[in-house]
């Protein structure tokens, strides 16, 4: 069985068939932090030739799409990066 970081990236894997993909578990800085027992944060570095020609705030929105609703990942925050 995976665990909940694993079905991301493997979502992730199969809508964007990326060329890069880093997904980190940043949860351990937010510690203590309102919000933190909500979920985990993630910081999600992606290149993929899906998001050639996008802007940044539609890139984001079809990551967005791809995993909503977010919380059936537990993610309660996350940080993205697309890489050129």
């Amino acid at each position: 069985m995976m665990n909940a970081q694993e079905c991301i990236e493997q979502r992730l894997r199969e809508v964007f068939a990326p060329t890069h993909l880093k997904l980190e578990d940043e949860s351990h800085q937010h510690v203590g932090h309102a919000g933190a027992q909500g979920g985990r944060h993630y910081a999600l570095y992606i290149q993929s030739a899906q998001f050639e020609g996008q802007s940044r705030v539609h890139s984001h929105r079809m990551i967005y799409d791809a995993l909503n609703p977010l919380d059936q990942y537990g993610i309660h925050a996350l940080k993205i990066s697309i890489l050129k």
